[in-house]
């Protein structure tokens, strides 16, 4: 019998996030557990199909074979057809039923965390190698995440026999919950590690090494598989995320890939034209700038912006020229400056067409509100 696809077996769409695939197998495999449908032969099926389809479309190699190959592409790859899936999926029946068959789910994931790195626009642009030190915990060397003293190992809970569930029973009902006595992990330590107490991890300050790649933009996360919190008696560490913020700069802007920045330039360079000297990410750069250059003009220089963390090539700088105005002119320049308005004035609009045509423009409107 051909399998059914894997989306439709948890219920999603092929661009669901990983976080609302885990969602829709906790749902089904909720719906399906044998432990809430015993002795149905069409339930266990189920549950086994959501498992498979959770192995794979929460991988993203798998996912992503699959997405190309379908069943194919993930032929050999899948447990699915081992009897007990509650060994591969236990921290997340855990969560849900409060505890597995046999004590099994005390094994807990750790924490994913969350670190905020501010890198200068420099670092994030050209790519850098930051130290940072976390607070985390880590499993206890001492007892090996166990939480008991070194050559003990922890025992079956004796109120609910390693179950982690115990029946109550009330007249004629009869309901499951969680055992009160181990909490649901179905274990119990007599004898104490003397390094965690039994917590099985201890607290620690650690540092770590982060390489970032060229091209980073604010929003953009590092993941740092196993730097998380340790897990809970021998599990899994989680998760170190690492976010990326970039500082504001005082020269450039950033626009994706590209890059923007003012350059102010005097009368004389805009009137006669002239070269300068423009700042960019790697070193300064020549700037040609023409004769009769108007304020507000766009420079774009080529492939002097940054590369893309993605691929794509480097983006362009684009700079835009401001006209700065004379301050504190001496008499002389006062003089110079007053014989150049005069002949302006007598060139008429050939020397200031834009000038001419906004009062042009103005009149217009004026004598239309008029009329």
């Amino acid at each position: 019998m051909s399998k059914r696809d894997y989306y439709e077996v948890l219920g999603v769409s092929r661009d669901t996030p990983g976080a609302d695939i885990k969602k829709a197998y906790r749902r089904v495999a909720m719906k399906h557990h044998p432990d809430r449908n015993p002795d149905n032969k069409e339930s266990e099926e189920k549950f086994k199909e959501a498992n498979e389809a959770f192995e794979v479309l929460s991988d993203a190699k798998k996912r992503a074979r699959y997405d190309q190959f379908g069943h194919a592409g993930v032929e050999g790859q899948t447990s699915a057809g081992n009897a007990d899936f509650g060994d591969i999926f236990g921290d997340i029946f855990g969560d849900i039923f409060g505890g597995g068959r046999g004590g099994r789910s005390h094994v807990r994931q750790g924490a994913d965390l969350r670190y905020n790195l501010e890198l200068k626009l420099e670092d994030a642009a050209q790519g850098t190698t930051v130290k940072i030190r976390i607070p985390t915990t880590v499993t206890c060397d001492t007892c090996e995440g166990s939480g008991a003293k070194k050559g003990t190992m922890p025992v079956d809970c004796t109120t609910c026999g390693g179950h982690g569930q115990v029946r109550m029973q009330q007249g004629f009902f009869s309901m499951q919950q969680t055992c009160p006595r181990c909490q649901g992990t179905g274990k119990q330590i007599k004898d104490p590690c003397s390094s965690c107490h039994g917590r099985g991890a201890v607290d620690e300050t650690k540092t770590l090494s982060v390489k970032v790649p060229a091209g980073v933009d604010s929003g953009d996360r590092i993941r740092l598989t196993g730097e998380g919190q340790a897990g809970l008696h021998g599990g899994p560490s989680g998760d170190l995320y690492v976010e990326i913020g970039v500082r504001s700069h005082h020269i450039f802007q950033r626009d994706g890939r590209n890059l923007h920045c003012e350059i102010p330039i005097s009368f004389g360079d805009a009137a006669l034209g002239g070269e300068l000297e423009v700042p960019t990410l790697n070193g300064h750069v020549k700037l040609k700038i023409p004769a009769a250059t108007q304020s507000g003009k766009l420079f774009r220089l080529r492939n002097k912006g940054v590369t893309a963390i993605r691929g794509g090539g480097a983006g362009d700088l684009l700079c835009r020229v401001v006209v700065e105005t004379p301050i504190h002119l001496t008499g002389r320049q006062l003089e110079i400056m007053e014989e150049f308005q005069q002949i302006q004035e007598q060139q008429g609009t050939r020397q200031s067409p834009r000038k001419s045509s906004w009062f042009e423009g103005v009149k217009k409107f004026v004598d239309g509100l008029r009329a």
